[in-house]
């Protein structure tokens, strides 16, 4: 047994109804027998209400600031003097360290007084509100009932010091590019703008811009209405929906794909000013743009017709307009991508895909295809184009190609352009990343890299997928480590520059691959899932995924399996695009899936699942239905032949070169 003393005030029962006032004097030793080896007996009779009585006292402390006001409840009296109810004390407070061996919280005549008492003995006061509420809402009652201890108080008080942070202060950084936009002397005004050194440029800009949005009818002089302001939007007011959809980039190989297989005429087309010509259904006012205000009309607005630039209904206007007017031109929309348009008749068909204001028209018929640009001249002011999307479409031989060797020029030239280093494989499979514990730097610059080889792989190359996607997990606090890896990725980029996807002639067959990586990672307990879909003749890559699970695999067959859900999901809105397209074999067969794990295999050919992972059944059933209703099949193939395998984990530069091959991603001759 072990004795151990605490000065404190002796515990005092509670009774049911009413507690006796009590006078409290200096603070008694009171010698408790303790015993370290029993544990303590918090649910038993006395031992109860002392434990709870101390934890509703310092729950309280912790809640305190928010009451300590000069309109703080007072103790409400009653005939006999004694206090029946106590005062909710439940607030919050700011800095009160307490350490208490042993309280009693009782109903007595000053609560107050007795709360001060034990913050005085056994605690640190720390909070500037919880003096003022000393000084002020309890001090004409410690004059009447304690004032011999009232000068030991304020001694007290007047040796606590703020306890203050003692941690460096470090300025944060966010490197020389967010400096230079700082600096960035643009003009703002039209005055600037007029008596800047490349003044004559901007007015050349700005009477292009004015001219075009005059010749759109885009607005009208009028009259401001009373009560109204000129371009004040408010949502659900001015504005309602912004929403606008856009065409999947999938959408624009898969239509790519199909152009090959039947030789299709492929034309790309710019919209001008495209948000100029959505029509309003709001009333919009705005004031006259300065240096064009029409002459004798000084005082009159503008009340817009059609939508503007920086409206923020101005992408849902421009979409809906288009949409009215493919559909009133005898097109019908895809039923999975509602920004692909279909035109068949008996002479042929055309396919328009719309991406914000970049068009792709595919036709079997050049009259359809004529008359398609004309009908969309008339209606908007139309341009060719080069590129669609960064992307350019080269004509071979034997089929089409996507490159974007161009883009990757840009890329390298911003980020690397001293550096002639090349490397052959996007990741050193020696180097295991982790989430840097230490300060990071240049945060900013590895978040742009990020974006831009993001967009380059959905795009054009698979094989940076799985890459990509490790890297972009760290851009919160990259490290030495990271930065490696990503210099790496930029010199691949540079010795991959002329690769580009290659679609041929024949057959048409689509078809899977699915693969997992099961916890590579000693840190990190999820798998990796990777997916690959070809079609158009050899087997070139419509679509392809490389992500980190949501869910923990408990083995290599969860990991696989999860993925396989992943990829029927893939593969059954790549059969529903299929069945929109003209001309294509009905019914759509079954999409292939090849996966080089036979338990899984086993496991989705199975009728039955006996597991007790919740997450796994429902991915059971699904992928069970699929298969029942004809949308995909399930075949075994090996792991070297399995072109997913690269989506999943850092390989080799023999792998990596055959795995490419097999996607049909390969130098440009």
């Amino acid at each position: 047994m072990a004795t151990e003393t605490v000065d404190d005030i002796p515990y005092v029962p509670v009774s049911s109804s009413v507690a006796a006032p009590i006078v409290v004097k200096e603070p008694v030793s009171v010698a408790i027998l303790v015993n370290h080896a029993e544990g303590p007996e918090k649910f038993n009779g006395q031992n109860f209400k002392r434990w709870q009585q101390k934890i509703f006292f310092y729950l309280t402390t912790l809640n305190l600031a928010s009451f300590l006001t000069e309109n703080a409840p007072k103790p409400k009296e009653e005939n006999d003097g004694l206090i029946r109810e106590q005062p909710d004390m439940f607030a919050r407070t700011k800095d009160c360290s307490l350490h208490l061996k042993q309280l009693a919280m009782e109903r007595s005549y000053s609560w107050g007084i007795r709360l001060r008492l034990r913050l005085r003995v056994k605690g640190r006061v720390e909070s500037r509100e919880l003096r003022q509420f000393h000084e002020t809402t309890l001090g004409n009652e410690e004059n009447d009932e304690a004032p011999e201890e009232e000068e030991e108080e304020e001694d007290q008080e007047q040796e606590i010091e703020v306890r203050r942070s003692k941690r460096a202060r470090i300025e944060k950084s966010f490197g020389l590019d967010f400096l230079t936009y700082l600096l960035e002397s643009e003009p703002q005004r039209f005055k600037e703008v007029v008596t800047s050194a490349e003044g004559t440029l901007w007015k050349e800009a700005i009477n292009s811009e004015v001219e075009s949005i005059l010749q759109n009818h885009t607005w009208e002089l009028a009259d401001l209405p009373p009560e109204c302001k000129p371009l004040g939007q408010q949502e659900g007011l001015d504005y309602f929906d912004t929403y606008s959809p856009v065409m999947r980039i999938n959408s624009i190989r898969m239509i790519i794909a199909i152009a090959t297989l039947r030789n299709l005429e492929i034309h790309q087309i710019d919209v001008k000013t495209a948000f100029l010509n959505g029509d309003l259904d709001e009333e919009i006012y705005m004031e006259q743009p300065e240096g064009f205000i029409a002459p004798g009309q000084e005082k009159k607005v503008c009340k817009l017709v059609k939508s503007l630039y920086g409206l923020q209904q101005a992408p849902k206007q421009w979409h809906e307009k288009f949409d009215h007017t493919m559909i009133t031109s005898g097109f019908k929309i895809n039923k999975c991508d509602k920004c692909v348009y279909v035109k068949e008749t008996e002479n042929g068909y055309v396919i328009l895909c719309l991406y914000v204001d970049d068009m792709l028209i595919v036709g079997s018929d050049d009259d359809m295809i004529k008359s398609t640009k004309n009908m969309l001249k008339s209606k908007f002011d139309m341009s060719l184009a080069n590129v669609i999307l960064e992307i350019k479409i080269l004509r071979a031989s034997n089929g089409l190609i996507l490159s974007q060797n161009h883009y990757v020029d840009k890329i390298i030239g911003k980020f690397k352009k001293n550096d002639n280093i090349m490397s052959k494989t996007p990741l050193d499979i020696s180097i295991h990343l982790s989430k840097n514990r230490e300060e990071g730097f240049s945060q900013v610059e590895y978040t742009r890299i990020i974006d831009s080889l993001m967009y380059l792989t959905s795009c054009t190359r698979p094989d940076l997928a799985y890459t990509v996607s490790k890297l972009s997990r760290y851009t919160s606090n990259p490290g030495t480590d990271h930065w490696k890896a990503i210099v790496r990725e930029l010199r691949y980029l540079r010795y991959t520059r002329n690769y580009g996807l290659h679609y041929t002639r024949y057959p048409e067959v689509l078809e899977g691959f699915s693969d997992a990586n099961w916890i590579s990672d000693v840190k990190d307990s999820k798998s990796t899932s990777g997916y690959v879909f070809t079609l158009a003749g050899a087997g070139a890559a419509v679509s392809w995924r490389s992500s980190k699970q949501t869910v923990i695999a408990r083995s290599t067959m969860e990991s696989e399996f999860i993925t396989l859900d992943k990829c029927g999901e893939e593969a059954e809105w790549l059969r529903n695009f299929l069945k929109g397209i003209p001309k294509w074999p009905k019914p759509v067969p079954s999409i292939c899936i090849h996966c080089d794990s036979q338990s899984a295999i086993g496991r989705a050919q199975s009728n039955m699942y006996n597991g007790k992972s919740r997450h796994i059944r429902r991915r059971h059933n699904t992928i069970r239905q699929l298969i029942s209703t004809g949308v995909i099949s399930i075949n075994y193939v090996r792991s070297k032949d399995n072109i997913a395998d690269p989506l999943t984990k850092g390989l080799n530069r023999e792998l990596i070169e055959k795995s490419s091959r097999g996607m049909r991603l390969k130098l440009i001759d």
